[in-house]
């Protein structure tokens, strides 16, 4: 085991435009080989489209709410009891609830087709929306995600 005690967490600043933290990890997230820039420029390009669809005032609260459709409740983790594994349900922390939203809507968002959506601010505005609507695929895989901890239920009492 390690010894060295905890991690910090590190303390995540507001983003230049909107003053939010969400929007500066949604860009962290989208973030590809340390080309911030690039990804400020994709995300608020497609803040301004989502915001434009979708007809809000507020697009932080509006973002809010998306990322509340997609955030899981409960996940499945594995726990070994004598030689066998179980999937044993367990409650999501906040603050993991948040990065697994951003984590599955940026990779839902980089798998819509190219033929479709031109660029990812494109690809990033229409999951924002379907994810809004409570429809796309990252909502899926918050579904998927529960119904395994539903169908592993029986095995709530093994958790630590």
């Amino acid at each position: 085991m390690s010894r060295k005690g905890q991690t910090k967490i590190r303390e995540v600043l507001p983003d230049t435009e909107y003053k939010s933290i969400v929007i500066t990890k949604l860009i962290n997230r989208v973030m590809y080989a340390g080309n911030k820039n690039a990804a400020q420029k994709q995300v608020y390009e497609a803040l301004k489209l989502f915001q434009k669809e979708s007809k809000s005032e507020d697009i932080v609260t509006t973002l809010e709410q998306a990322l509340d459709n997609i955030k899981p409740k409960v996940e499945v983790r594995p726990r070994r009891i004598g030689g066998a594994v179980y999937q044993v349900p367990t409650p999501v922390r906040g603050s993991r609830q948040y990065s697994l939203a951003i984590r599955w809507l940026v990779t839902s968002a980089r798998k819509r087709p190219n033929k479709q959506y031109h660029s990812f601010a494109l690809k990033l505005a229409a999951e924002l929306l379907a994810t809004l609507n409570n429809e796309g695929s990252s909502i899926a895989k918050r579904q998927e995600i529960e119904r395994m901890a539903e169908a592993n239920k029986a095995f709530a009492h093994l958790r630590w």
